[in-house]
């Protein structure tokens, strides 16, 4: 008979043994059991696929992956801890050592904190550009730049991108597109139909749709031919270090090269990894992606027609409303309707008061929350100046259309009707 410290480690599971579950397990493991050594030596050095440790991947996440590519119209995907460390290793991954970046100017002030002061760090240049200027993308693009990027539909002022101009810039230059679709959702948008090569997501946003759980993914959309210029991209093309021989453009070809990438070094190195339970939680989202998306879009642009009237409001930056600037690029590129998460101008002029003005709205209302969060169940409320985009300067948050008086608002699934009256009621207070 096993003794019983034996049996407390190891009775009742056998490893291996499939189960019939008709919901995706959470597999909350660490590691992996191997067949054999050289079953384990053959995974370590790339020559079969399959589970490794839990730093690069699990099975559950597996399943993010597979479907947040399907959702994207992708070849493959790689899921990580945030909208963050996503777009982080993607680039890194992407523009390596000594590389160069042209990025829109309307971003996330989180990715601007990013670009210009982290990337510096790692050698990384990043240019910013109008995303709307094509001649200002073609100019930034020096024979260093290795990845241009931009926002679907740019936080937090819902500049609609137009993704065929910038795609058709980038593939000139030889370079592959990187777009975020955090806003726009793959139920709203997918960029790879428009040219974009690479999709990233906060997954913390509208797919998982409950504000419980970070993650971030990044799909490979399977067009970008690192092989065309090998020379280019040497990371893919020659010799991969740590593997000896192994050329991983050889080795997996296009579509999935990237994702090898990033799973054995970046993520492998600087362990950005995705809880199970985190991708589990993430995949009841996805569930219901379209309902919510569908939902919240069409009570933002109700509450967005109703604050156009409102005389305390001297602008509402939606781009399904008709005299929004990006109104046709919404029209033809988001025919499902546009996203949730847009934001309003406060009348009054930016002096010492604007704080106090925006923190007497921000502060009363009930129905809204104050949250550093977007595509939640709840509808949600920020002041970008002061909090998301807190470290941008003047310059640069009249450049991404941000003024001391903007509000962001992110429509949940409330009943519109309460969300106005909120809205109303502390409106009245300016």
């Amino acid at each position: 008979m096993t003794a019983f410290s034996t049996q407390q480690v190891q009775g009742g599971y056998t490893p291996g043994i499939p189960q019939n579950s008709a919901v995706p397990p959470i597999y909350q493991t660490a590691a992996y059991e191997f067949a054999s050594l050289a079953d384990a030596a053959d995974l370590f050095a790339l020559r079969r696929t399959g589970n490794l440790y839990s730093r690069n991947a699990s099975p559950t996440q597996q399943v993010l992956e597979e479907r947040v590519a399907a959702l994207e119209g992708g070849a493959s995907a790689v899921a990580v801890a945030s909208g963050q460390a996503a777009v982080a290793v993607t680039l890194m991954a992407l523009v390596g050592r000594g590389g160069h970046i042209v990025s829109a100017n309307q971003l996330y002030g989180g990715t601007v904190d990013l670009f210009q002061d982290t990337f510096d760090d790692f050698g990384i240049e990043v240019t910013f550009v109008d995303q709307d200027d094509a001649d200002a993308w073609r100019t930034a693009i020096r024979p260093t730049t290795r990845a241009l990027f931009a926002e679907s539909v740019a936080n937090p002022i819902a500049q609609v991108l137009d993704f065929r101009l910038v795609a058709d810039i980038a593939h000139e230059a030889d370079v592959p597109l990187v777009i975020d679709n955090t806003v726009g959702t793959p139920y709203l948008i997918r960029p790879g139909e428009h040219g974009a090569d690479f999709v990233v997501h906060s997954a913390t946003k509208f797919l998982s749709g409950h504000g419980t759980s970070l993650g971030g993914v990044v799909v490979d959309q399977g067009s970008f031919d690192f092989g065309a210029r090998p020379e280019r991209w040497p990371q893919f093309t020659a010799p991969y270090p740590r593997f000896g021989e192994l050329v991983l453009w050889e080795r997996f070809g296009i579509g999935q090269a990237f994702a090898a990438l990033v799973k054995s070094k970046y993520v492998h190195d600087l362990g950005p990894s995705l809880s199970p339970f985190n991708a589990w939680q993430i995949l009841q989202g996805i569930e219901t992606l379209d309902l919510r998306v569908a939902r919240q879009s069409a009570t933002a642009l109700t509450i967005a027609e109703h604050l156009a009237q409102h005389p305390n409001v001297v602008a509402v930056h939606h781009p399904g409303l008709e005299g929004n600037r990006w109104h046709a690029l919404a029209d033809r590129y988001l025919p499902r309707g546009a996203p949730s998460v847009f934001s309003i101008d406060l009348r009054g002029a930016e002096d010492a008061g604007t704080q106090a003005r925006i923190a007497r709205v921000v502060d009363s209302l009930e129905v809204f929350r104050l949250v550093a969060n977007i595509g939640d169940a709840r509808s949600l409320v920020s002041h970008p100046a002061s909090m998301t985009h807190s470290h941008l300067n003047a310059e640069q948050r009249a450049a991404a259309g941000i003024s001391l008086g903007t509000i962001r608002l992110s429509a949940g699934l409330e009943d519109p009707a309460d969300l106005i009256a909120d809205l109303d009621r502390a409106l009245a207070r300016i």
